[in-house]
């Protein structure tokens, strides 16, 4: 590139080429593209060349050596395919292309994709947990195993058993591994075994095969009965470059179902072989006990000599003897004081006896009731002798004492007592009163007389 004073920059077709390629790798990243191979190329360099194209366009596609290697998927005219690249130019020709980084089959993809989404879904539940993997029994008396009845993988099972540990037996659960029928019959096999609990491990196995063939142990029913099993899941499904979500899923993933069946079954052959060994480790082991056990008896049988324990028994029982008879004195001396002391109390409860002292009170009561007798009967006579001076008293005032003598009380008309004549008149009607009964009189005449007041005067 150059530039002229003043003048447009120049650019050669190399450098232009360069600038294009480095704008178009730095402006996208790694992306994925669908279309159809055509002018499929394969030079002797095991590099592959072709072209993607749909119905409107194509672009160049390269696949190195490196690359292609690792393909699973079949490169041919006509195959439709989804690749993994980066945007490129050829600087050589100027030509525009993707560098291939993965292909794959455009089906295949798809059932990627899923695979994918469902993976990131129940990792984030926590499915995939490592705390939540439980540990495989060390010897387990009874294997299960879900598999096909018909499969390479039951073969592989059952060989591996029979040579490392035949004492292990052996509970088949025969499903379908491949097809729509497949993934229920696998998630209720599970079920099942681990609800009947008749078995110390499962297996859940099956022989290689494409994304497809496998596609069964990629239901989330499975991962999830996987999951709740109460019996730890040892899956071996594929080859070992195969990864289902029953893998993740169970509690250890073994790349193969023959390695499956080796992690669950202890090598009884290793076992045989250190089998003298243990058995010497163990008599050395019990005849270093033995001799520690006779050193220790032997010491205590000297100490039990040096401490005499007839002659401490003797001594013992002379002084429990002492004990006894000064426990009986103790007893005997004790019990004389309570019985003195209960003597005291008894007489002190006598002298206070409620008893006594009600006997006491019912006599001052007696004599009480006897005063209050006579006090009574004597106010009753005083008060008999007051009433009849009183009533002999009264009986000499009273009105009715002098209408006996001869005396009468004379009425008017309104009730009023008569005492001057001079408050009457002729023809009028008076009351007389009697001693006994009432007369009715008719006035007429009156006749005057000197009041009291009068009489005095005249004296």
């Amino acid at each position: 590139m150059t530039a002229a004073d003043n003048g447009p920059i120049v650019f050669t077709v190399s450098e232009l080429n360069r600038a294009a390629r480095d704008l178009l790798e730095q402006s996208f990243g790694l992306l994925w593209v669908e279309g159809e191979i055509s002018n499929l190329a394969r030079p002797r360099s095991g590099h592959v060349y072709f072209s993607l194209k749909d119905g409107e366009a194509q672009v160049r596609c390269a696949l190195f050596r490196n690359k292609a290697r690792l393909l699973r998927v079949a490169l041919d005219n006509g195959v439709q395919i989804r690749v993994r690249a980066r945007v490129s130019l050829y600087t050589a020709r100027g030509d525009y292309q993707l560098i291939i980084e993965h292909a794959e089959d455009a089906g295949a993809g798809a059932l990627q994709r899923a695979f994918e989404e469902l993976r990131a879904r129940l990792d984030a539940e926590g499915l995939f947990a490592a705390e939540r993997k439980r540990t495989l029994p060390a010897r387990p008396a009874r294997i299960g195993v879900i598999t096909s009845a018909t499969g390479a993988a039951i073969r592989d099972v059952l060989s591996v058993v029979a040579r490392r540990y035949p004492l292990g037996a052996l509970r088949i659960y025969p499903v379908p591994v491949q097809g729509d029928a497949a993934p229920p019959a696998i998630a209720a096999a599970l079920t099942r075994a681990s609800e009947r609990a008749d078995c110390d491990v499962i297996l859940l196995v099956r022989g290689g095969g494409s994304l497809e063939d496998l596609w069964a142990f990629n239901d989330e029913a499975v991962a999830r009965a996987i999951v709740a099993s109460r019996i730890p899941v040892v899956s071996g499904v594929g080859h070992e470059v195969d990864v289902t979500i029953a893998d993740l899923a169970a509690d250890v993933r073994a790349a193969t179902p023959s390695a499956a069946a080796e992690l669950v079954c202890p090598d009884m052959a290793t076992h045989a072989a250190r089998l003298p060994q243990i058995t010497t480790r163990l008599e050395q082991r019990m005849a270093a006990r033995l001799a520690e056990a006779r050193t220790r008896l032997a010491g205590l049988e000297q100490r039990l000599a040096r401490q005499r324990p007839r002659r401490r028994l003797e001594t013992a029982a002379q002084r429990l003897d002492e004990a006894e008879l000064r426990l009986q004195r103790i007893a005997q001396t004790q019990m004389s004081a309570r019985r003195r002391h209960l003597q005291l109390v008894e007489d002190r409860l006598f002298r206070a006896s409620p008893a006594r002292r009600v006997a006491q009170a019912e006599g001052t009561i007696a004599g009480l009731s006897q005063r209050l007798d006579r006090a009574a009967v004597q106010r009753v006579d005083a008060a008999r002798r007051q009433l009849g001076s009183a009533v002999r008293a009264l009986h000499s005032v009273s009105p009715l004492q002098t209408l006996e003598r001869g005396y009468a009380i004379a009425r008017d008309a309104q009730g009023n007592v008569l005492r001057d004549a001079s408050t009457v008149t002729v023809g009028e009607t008076v009351a007389i009163d009697l001693a006994r009964g009432q007369l009715d009189c008719e006035v007429r005449a009156r006749h005057g007389r000197a009041g009291p007041e009068e009489y005095n005067n005249r004296d």
